[in-house]
């Protein structure tokens, strides 16, 4: 018999449902309490300062660390077959993945 705290050997079975529809996201809000890790991913439209959240992720902060991790490899897997992934310039990460975002100005005519 499986212990509840040891997952079955093997590979777990995954279902899609019919019709289920992918997100897009573009930007994410991450806030955390000390249980949780909160990612809000939302719809940021050009030229629109307004972002509509889409979804919200509540995992805990060791499946939070796991997601981190996974997502790691899997970037790792994609650059080697496609190249770097070009960041923009910022003065942080955190900066990078947190602040607000800015519309290019139009140009002057």
């Amino acid at each position: 018999m499986t212990s509840p705290n040891k997952p079955p050997a093997g590979r777990v079975q995954v279902e899609l449902p019919a019709g289920l529809d992918p997100v897009y996201v573009n930007f994410a809000l991450i806030t955390h309490s000390p249980s949780e890790i909160i990612i809000d991913c939302a719809q940021l439209m050009p030229q629109v300062m307004q972002a509509r959240i889409k979804t919200r992720l509540v995992l805990t902060p060791m499946n939070a660390k796991l997601l981190s991790r996974a997502l790691a490899e899997h970037l790792g897997r994609y650059e080697t077959q496609h190249g770097e992934i070009k960041m923009p310039d910022a003065s942080s990460l955190a900066d990078q993945l947190f602040r607000g975002w800015s519309p290019e100005p139009p140009p002057s005519e």
